[in-house]
């Protein structure tokens, strides 16, 4: 393929963007370097279609970075359950915080000043200047990384620094000058839509003619994958203890680890556990204590085989437990706090 294919890459890809692209996002609509910030932090190892389900429901609970930095974590979380990675929502909150503080409450549009916020690097800060101001920066998300790693031919993992830094450097050649912020999205949604993981519809790409990968049969093999590892499987006991009102105690989790920052539910040592620790906690033993069978949910590194422990309190006093490290959590008036999803799932079980 002649070098110089990087000069017709945008033409081509706006063209059919114009065509095919994604226009009617949420995030499109108004789109102020706040709305593409939150979006763009959503969007970090999140699908689009999931984010769009939650975006809409957070921008009205914070409409801008004033109310954001203004929110407890405890309703920043509450609105971020179910969408994972909770660190992003951590990371956000305090960036948040830091653009009130430091900035007037207004969203940097520098470019180094943004990238060094709480949880945004050099391509997320690219992309919040681009779409929302139309600044010439280059990104390299994980859609961008599989186009480029294909068109050009890039063999070898893009984690690695050196396969990073000529990806950087494509990213950077074949970003237009003009229109800069429909190309972003054009190579974002050309990724995601066409220029997929797997089985990709080259017969649908714009690119497919000067792509080096499809000439040479390796769409399949590129980008090129870390080797595979065997996934981790853990193992936890969570107690559900649940009063005679149905309230379940909820116990506040700390920032660093799995749902940090979350409220779930205590674990203990064992199964067998249950009992001694509610009498050590309340003063009473449970009415009743069942073991469930095992839920398996999933991480990006590993696996987590929860075993899930019902107890069933029916003389603990109302205000037994409460404090800034307990919750007595009721479905039926909840409290506004974030939930891992089968925390989640557990309590609507009980419940």
């Amino acid at each position: 393929m002649p070098t110089d294919f990087t000069a017709h890459l945008a033409a081509r890809l706006l063209a059919w963007w114009d065509q095919h692209g994604r226009k009617d996002l949420p995030w499109q609509q108004n789109p102020t370097p706040y709305r593409v910030w939150v979006s763009e932090v959503m969007l970090q190892q999140t699908q689009v279609m999931t984010v769009a389900r939650y975006y809409d429901t957070f921008m009205q609970a914070f409409p801008d970075v004033q109310s954001l930095a203004a929110a407890t974590a405890d309703e920043v979380l509450h609105r971020w359950s179910g969408l994972g990675y909770y660190a992003r929502a951590r990371n956000l909150h305090r960036a948040a915080q830091l653009v009130r503080d430091q900035h007037g409450g207004v969203v940097p549009t520098d470019f180094e000043t943004l990238s060094a916020l709480p949880g945004i690097g050099r391509s997320t800060a690219a992309a919040i200047l681009a779409l929302s101001a139309q600044q010439h920066h280059a990104i390299l998300d994980g859609n961008v990384k599989r186009v480029l790693a294909r068109v050009f031919r890039i063999e070898g993992v893009p984690a690695d620094s050196a396969v990073q830094r000529e990806l950087w450097m494509l990213a950077e050649r074949c970003t237009p000058a003009q229109r800069v912020a429909h190309y972003t999205q054009a190579i974002m949604d050309l990724g995601a839509s066409v220029c997929t993981r797997r089985k990709p519809a080259c017969a649908q790409c714009p690119l497919r003619e000067g792509c080096q990968a499809q000439a040479a049969g390796l769409t399949e093999q590129l980008p090129t994958r870390k080797p595979t590892k065997v996934r981790p499987l853990r193992q936890c006991v969570l107690l559900m203890c649940a009063r005679a009102d149905g309230a379940v105690l909820l116990e506040r989790r700390a920032d660093t680890g799995i749902w940090g920052g979350l409220w779930g539910l205590p674990e203990i040592s064992s199964v067998d556990a249950a009992g001694e620790w509610c009498s050590a906690q309340f003063g009473i033993a449970p009415d009743q204590i069942h073991s469930r069978p095992v839920l398996r949910h999933g991480f990006t590194h590993f696996d987590l085989d929860i075993t899930p422990v019902e107890c069933r309190l029916a003389q603990v006093p109302l205000r037994a437990m409460e404090s800034d490290r307990w919750l007595w959590y009721n479905k039926t008036a909840p409290a506004k706090v974030g939930l891992a999803a089968p925390v989640t799932r557990l309590i609507d079980s009980l419940l």
